[in-house]
C-alpha cells in the first residue's frame, strides 16, 4: 500500500481505505479462484494496482467519462482506476465468468458504485465508451478490431477518445500499422521501481 501513497499522495480517506482493503480481498478470493499468480499475490500493490494506475499518469479522466476495461480478469486495471476516478463510469468486461465474479465481489466489498460488469466477449458488446483500457489482453490490432465500434464520438477529455493498453516487451511491430497516430509511453518514466523497466503504455486515438 505504501507504494500507492508514494505516487498518489493526495488520495481521500475513502480512496485510501479502499486501496488498503484490496490485499485481503484478493488474497482470499485467490485461494478459491486463481486470478493472480499465487507466487505474485504478495506483489499485488506493485505489479497489479500501481501498474493499473499508470494510466492515470497519461490521462486524468474528466467526470462522467465512460471507460470499458476489456479482459479485466480479476479487475485490472478497472478497479484501481475506478477507485481513483470515482466520478467516472467503468464497465469491466471478461469472457470468463469466474473472473468477473471475483471483480464484482471485490468491488462490492469496498463499496464501489461506479462499476458495472459484463460476462461476454468484446465482439458482443454494444455500448459506447470514451475510452477502452486493457492490460496485456491481446495484440493491439485485435483490440482495435473488436472495440473501435464502441468508441463514442463525443469528446470530453484532453486526449481524443481511444484505446489505452498496458503492455511489456518489444512493441514496434505491433504499433507499426498505427505509427503516425500512436503514442508509446515508458512506465519507468512515471514509476522508478525496477519492475516497470520494460513496461509500456500504448495510447491510440480512435476517430469514428
Amino acid at each position: 500500500m505504501n507504494v500507492i501513497a508514494k505516487y498518489f499522495p493526495n488520495l481521500t480517506e475513502q480512496q485510501t481505505e479502499r486501496f488498503a482493503a484490496l490485499f485481503d480481498l484478493y488474497a482470499d478470493w485467490n485461494t478459491k479462484i486463481n486470478v493472480i499468480s499465487r507466487k505474485d499475490i504478495d506483489n499485488l500493490y506493485l505489479h497489479h494496482i500501481l501498474h493499473s494506475l499508470s494510466i492515470a499518469e497519461i490521462i486524468k479522466f474528466t467526470p462522467r467519462t465512460n471507460i470499458i476495461d476489456v479482459g479485466t480478469g480479476g479487475g485490472f486495471p478497472g478497479i484501481p482506476l475506478a477507485i481513483l476516478f470515482p466520478d467516472c463510469d467503468f464497465c469491466l468486461l471478461d469472457s470468463v465468468g469466474k473472473k468477473i465474479k471475483v471483480a464484482s465481489e471485490v468491488a462490492s466489498a469496498i463499496g464501489l458504485t461506479n462499476c458495472t460488469f459484463a460476462h461476454k466477449r468484446m465482439e458482443d458488446e454494444k455500448g459506447k465508451y470514451d475510452f477502452v483500457v486493457s492490460r496485456a489482453v491481446m495484440p493491439l490490432n485485435n483490440l482495435v478490431n473488436v472495440s473501435k465500434k464502441n468508441i463514442a464520438s463525443e469528446q470530453k477529455n484532453a486526449l481524443p477518445n481511444g484505446i489505452i493498453c498496458l503492455k511489456g516487451g518489444e512493441l514496434q511491430s505491433e504499433i507499426q500499422p498505427y505509427r503516425n497516430i500512436v503514442s508509446l509511453y515508458n512506465i519507468s518514466d512515471f514509476f522508478e521501481e525496477e519492475y516497470f523497466a520494460t513496461k509500456k503504455a500504448v495510447y491510440l486515438p480512435v476517430r469514428r
